[in-house]
């Protein structure tokens, strides 16, 4: 799908898609970190090999992903925490589309069996002009893009 260019793409034209939320929830997010794959080195070394260390592939990891978005009265994600904190955790696959000058999807990140691991409620200031954010943090099994 990602077609080669010479522009890079802009970092505010995207869409996140949550499957679990009935139909599949597609949500106006404000922000999308998170997007990291991690393969860590082990350091190792044979008894009688002389020198150094040799380092050698752990086991890859996933970076959890944070989506913020304006308050909207909407209790989706915090339902879905709430679940969690009772012992219910739903997992769900969710994808993360960005997108090009028409709007179409350019790249997509694809994250699977994730659950929502952390909620953060608004900052509130009455001397601030800002919109109230919320967001929800998101652990997972897998990372893959296209």
């Amino acid at each position: 799908m990602a077609i080669r260019r010479d522009d890079p793409y802009t970092s505010f034209h995207f869409v996140v898609e949550l499957g679990g939320f009935g139909d599949g929830a597609q949500g106006g997010f404000s922000e999308v970190s998170g997007l990291a794959v991690e393969v860590p080195g082990i350091d190792y070394r044979n008894g009688n090999e002389p020198g150094g260390m040799r380092k050698l592939p752990g086991i890859p990891g996933y970076g959890n992903i944070t989506l913020k978005r304006g308050v909207i009265g909407d209790t989706a994600l915090w339902d879905w925490v709430q679940q969690a904190q009772q012992g219910r955790v739903e997992r769900i696959d969710g994808v993360i589309s960005l997108l090009n000058d028409e709007r179409e999807p350019a790249m997509r990140w694809r994250f699977r069996r994730g659950w929502a691991t952390r909620y953060s409620g608004p900052r509130f200031d009455a001397q601030a002009n800002a919109v109230a954010i919320e967001s929800v943090e998101i652990a997972h099994e897998g990372l893959s893009v296209d």
